[in-house]
């Protein structure tokens, strides 16, 4: 076979293989991909920005913009019998992973306990929902896939202190493709 013709059929990353790393390195210098890649960043346990969501804290550890717009990731720190009811999402998947106590996850119509270390993941355009069950507060790190939804919980920390109206709540997520139904 024709070298040049097969290193053409390649195309993309693959090539990528066959250069040697100085190569490689100037390729993803001057390629789209190293716009994300120089918003790398480091996110100790215990840094982010904090919001009020609710009553419950929320530290968000990456937005839109450190990520290309790809994903938003935040742990909520939750209070027994925190929740969010039965809502779609049109725009992003949601992963949820439970970092202590236990949380109760319905996606769709399937409902399980969440403990430590434990994950599920809701599609968008499918109906969720989740609550802190039993006695004990629990740690949820939570990641949608794009970015986007930092801004409304920016809105939501905006709101007044206590019981949130739940129009309000309502009319926000709307705006931003999440519906409660």
């Amino acid at each position: 076979m024709d070298r040049k013709r097969f290193l053409r059929q390649l195309g993309g990353t693959s090539l990528m293989a066959l250069l040697p790393l100085s190569s490689a390195k100037a390729f993803f210098k001057s390629s789209a991909l190293s716009k994300i890649w120089t918003n790398a960043k480091v996110v100790r346990n215990d840094e982010g920005t904090e919001l009020r969501i609710f009553g419950n804290p929320q530290l968000h550890k990456v937005v839109g913009s450190d990520t290309g717009n790809q994903f938003f990731e935040w742990v909520d720190d939750l209070a027994p019998g925190s929740g969010i009811p039965p809502h779609i999402h049109t725009k992003e998947d949601e992963v949820f992973r439970v970092l202590e106590g236990e949380v109760e996850v319905m996606i769709g119509e399937n409902i399980t306990i969440l403990k430590k270390g434990d994950m599920a993941y809701a599609p968008k355009n499918l109906v969720h929902s989740w609550k802190v069950v039993g006695s004990q507060k629990a740690k949820m790190l939570v990641s949608a896939f794009p970015s986007g939804m930092e801004l409304m919980f920016d809105e939501f920390h905006a709101m007044p202190e206590g019981p949130p109206d739940f129009e309000t709540v309502a009319k926000i997520s709307k705006s931003y493709g999440i519906q409660f139904v």
